[in-house]
């Protein structure tokens, strides 16, 4: 290079020089220049296709999804910040209750999702079914009464026991105070009174109360109707979603030997509890001695209603 020239001079020299220089090898070699095209457009593919997997798959961008109970599904659609996608599973007419609000999610609160994922949820309905009322009377028994009520989506009521040869057998069915016959349409949920024989031996006529710590009131229900007892007082107190809500306290409370009486009430009260705090609820539990009454009566092992399940399983959970 000549002394005297300028920088940029230079620049130019050795731009000219090197362009010169790859036109000669490239018409020399014109395999070697279609295969560094095809590579350069292999290279500049691979890179528009990962960039557009990072912007479709939201790369590197997750959110913890909130608690979405007892919120109107409608209202959360039209703030939909996190663009989820809500697909209905099923709907239950809880009265007293307006429609649309949703009872259960999945992903559950507090998990890691993207925008635009799938929601599965239950929400109540706008309007109650009909249920045709099943025949429950002749010979069945109390327990499965209550099963086949539920079947059809119905619910036991107050429970009054009736003298008649036949233990713990449903004699009549009461709706609203009048008798009630099989094959009767009523709204979905409703509860139905249940007249119950006692026996021929009333003075046995006592029960176990089952343990329902830790259980949802629906399974709590089902478990202390079918034991011969009626629901007490349920206090909520505090409770945000009842439908996820569970028994922390019982009265009478359960030790496993003493006696109530058919038709007796059980008061219970619930809380908000996640699965390690009902595993904990429940693990916990003690039997309190002094709460033993052994003054009812002990009827034969054939005949009484222990009202409580061999193994405690609820929700995945076993007890």
């Amino acid at each position: 290079m000549a002394a005297g020239l300028t920088p940029a001079a230079s620049n130019l020299f050795l731009e000219f020089v090197f362009h010169k220089m790859s036109k000669s090898f490239f018409q020399k070699h014109p395999l070697t220049k279609h295969l560094l095209l095809m590579l350069a457009a292999c290279v500049a593919i691979v890179g528009l296709l990962f960039l557009f997997i990072k912007i479709y798959s939201r790369h590197g961008e997750v959110y913890e999804i909130p608690d979405l109970t007892m919120q109107s599904i409608n209202d959360i659609c039209a703030h939909n910040v996190l663009e989820l996608q809500f697909v209905v599973m099923d709907s239950i007419y809880r009265e007293g209750e307006a429609g649309g609000l949703i009872l259960t999610q999945e992903p559950k609160a507090g998990a890691i999702i993207k925008k635009g994922r799938k929601v599965y949820v239950m929400v109540t309905a706008y309007m109650p079914d009909d249920a045709v009322v099943p025949d429950i009377t002749g010979g069945v028994t109390l327990r499965t009464a209550i099963s086949q009520l539920e079947s059809v989506g119905l619910k036991g009521g107050t429970l009054t026991f009736v003298d008649s040869p036949f233990r713990n057998t449903i004699v009549e069915m009461k709706y609203n105070g009048r008798l009630l016959n099989p094959g009767e349409r009523l709204t979905n949920g409703a509860k139905i009174d249940l007249v119950v024989g006692i026996g021929d031996e009333p003075d046995k006529a006592y029960s176990i109360v089952p343990f329902v710590i830790g259980k949802k009131a629906e399974r709590v229900h089902r478990e202390i109707l079918s034991a011969s007892f009626n629901i007490g007082i349920e206090n909520y107190e505090g409770v945000k979603n009842r439908n996820t809500a569970v028994v922390y306290k019982q009265e009478p409370n359960y030790n496993g030997v003493s006696r109530l009486e058919f038709g007796s009430r059980v008061n219970l009260w619930y809380c908000d509890a996640d699965e390690q705090k009902i595993n904990k609820m429940v693990n916990d539990f003690r039997v309190d001695s002094s709460t033993i009454d052994n003054t009812a009566p002990y009827p034969s092992s054939s005949s009484i209603e222990w009202g409580i399940d061999d193994t405690f399983e609820d929700e995945g959970l076993s007890w």
